[in-house]
């Protein structure tokens, strides 16, 4: 009896459901990877004064981190398919928690630089294969849900992280390197934890058999031809690039054009993804109980894109506690479980993990350039608005491209409804 046979043995007999567990730990390790993003944010000037960075240098620091993630999603999505998810995303989940303790340590920019790119790329192992993994385990018509409590995690590692760095450093006055240690020690336990509760499939004869029969027959090129996952991977391209102008500038947009330092830092950037969590589990329960995407999609973009462009246009602090709200119910966290779930409808199920790896990395390439684009323009123009701008701007394309999703070819909502 195979592992998933005896989690679907396991639910028969009332014990919790497998695909549950997933989701919880799955859940954890979004928690992981986003506290160990944004234990930096709020200690940029710190680091900024340490190592005498200019703004785009600053910025640079984050665009290097997420050029490694970025990198390694599609790599890790082919290996996950033919070598076991499991086996390709746990390693990475505690080496990217042991590379963020020495991150910590070292003492030049260079080598901090070369250590916290490790990081990012340990981290690329982790995005195709866990949702081919949560695909495969939770129940189609809870998909959307199921992904949305997943994606939760992005908001509480979010936030986290900030309070981590903000009370250890700016409150209590430990050295700006603490936070690496902290979060590096808590990942390890989490990566610990996915070992002893996720289940992976085991790769046999005939699994190696197809998966030779499948790279003749589906080429990442492939993935390209269906209509649906270009205009997917185009949306979460826009989606993800605003969302780390503001993950990565916020906290230094607050202290320095609005005046707001200490512990408030914390709380003011968390506005963002607390209100993420009960956006991201409502509009995917509509999503899901619609049984479409492409409406939803249609409401959040738009809205997301004039929460952005308030966050900065106006001078009224309840404006910005209103429009990083708004941001965090319509934004990035709550439109990436109904995009994931646009990926599901669409990708080949053979190939699950290399489609979200693909669709992870093409969004990731905005979060590369999101960071070193933003410091570039403060450079330039001397505040940070026009990147805020910038990033409001591209949202416009991606509420264009979903537009033009069909939801009448969606190849797995068809079979499964057959």
């Amino acid at each position: 009896m195979t592992e998933q046979n005896e989690a679907l043995s396991h639910e028969s007999k009332g014990r919790i459901p497998y695909w549950v567990k997933a989701v919880i730990v799955f859940t954890l390790g979004w928690i992981a990877l986003y506290a160990t993003r944004t234990i930096l944010n709020p200690i940029m000037d710190n680091i900024q004064v340490d190592f005498g960075l200019s703004n785009s240098q600053l910025g640079l620091i984050m665009s290097i981190f997420f050029l490694g993630y970025a990198g390694l999603n599609v790599p890790s999505g082919i290996l996950g398919d033919k070598l076991g998810k499991k086996r390709v995303l746990v390693p990475g989940v505690i080496l990217f928690g042991a590379f963020a303790i020495i991150t910590g340590m070292m003492p030049t920019f260079f080598l901090f630089m070369a250590t916290w790119i490790m990081v990012g790329v340990f981290q690329g192992f982790y995005y195709g294969p866990q949702y081919g993994l949560s695909s495969e385990a939770i129940p189609t018509k809870r998909i959307t849900i199921g992904s949305a409590i997943i994606n939760s995690g992005m908001a509480f590692g979010t936030s986290l992280g900030y309070y981590i760095s903000t009370y250890t450093v700016n409150v209590w006055g430990m050295d700006w390197r603490t936070p690496f240690y902290i979060i590096g020690v808590i990942v390890i336990l989490i990566g610990i934890t996915m070992w002893i509760v996720i289940k992976d499939k085991p790769v046999t004869k005939e699994d190696r058999e197809a998966a030779k029969g499948t790279d003749d027959k589906l080429k990442l090129g492939d993935l390209f031809k269906n209509k649906n996952l270009i205009m997917a991977y185009i949306t979460i391209f826009s989606a993800i690039y605003g969302f780390f102008v503001i993950l990565t500038w916020l906290p230094y947009y607050l202290e320095h054009a609005r005046g707001i330092t200490g512990g408030s830092v914390a709380f003011v950037s968390s506005l963002v993804p607390w209100a993420a969590i009960p956006g991201s589990i409502l509009f995917s329960w509509i999503a899901d109980k619609m049984g479409k995407r492409r409406p939803v999609l249609l409401v959040m973009l738009p809205l997301s894109i004039l929460a952005i462009i308030s966050i900065v246009a106006f001078d009224s602090m309840v404006v910005l506690y209103v429009a990083l709200i708004g941001y965090g119910i319509f934004g990035k966290i709550s439109t990436n479980p109904v995009l994931v779930a646009v990926v599901a409808d669409n990708a080949p199920k053979n190939a699950y993990s290399t489609a979200f790896g693909v669709y992870n990395f093409i969004g990731m390439c905005g979060s590369i350039l999101a960071p070193y684009i933003t410091g570039f323009l403060t450079d330039v123009t001397g505040t940070l608005n026009a990147g805020f701008y910038f990033a409001a701007g591209l949202l416009v394309i991606g509420t264009i491209a979903s537009m033009f999703i069909n939801e009448n070819n969606r190849p797995n909502v068809e079979q499964s409804e057959a």
